[in-house]
């Protein structure tokens, strides 16, 4: 499912223009990425959570030229679902 099928979709569900779902929708994963990018996770009781997670420096090939890199210690974005999240999607029950 797309960006556009998510607005379209909730435009249909509640009555409201496109337009101010879309802005809504965009508004949103602009909250959720600042907050991430300053270190702040977002949780979201019911669906699940967004957080940072820390990966370890490692040591790792660069094969092109056949010689060992160091790859440094840095963060990434995950998302954890939330257990009730789990169950409907492991039952197949639409959400």
């Amino acid at each position: 499912m797309t960006k556009l099928e998510i607005v379209n979709s909730i435009s249909d569900k509640i009555g409201v223009e496109r337009v101010d779902v879309q802005a809504v929708v965009e508004a949103f994963m602009h909250e959720v990425k600042n907050s991430l990018s300053s270190g702040e996770d977002v949780f979201l009781r019911g669906f699940g959570s967004f957080i940072v997670k820390q990966r370890a420096q490692k040591t790792g090939r660069d094969i092109s030229k056949n010689t060992t890199i160091i790859i440094p210690a840095h963060n990434v974005p995950a998302f954890k679902p939330s257990k009730e999240f789990v169950n409907k999607v492991k039952t197949n029950v639409q959400l």
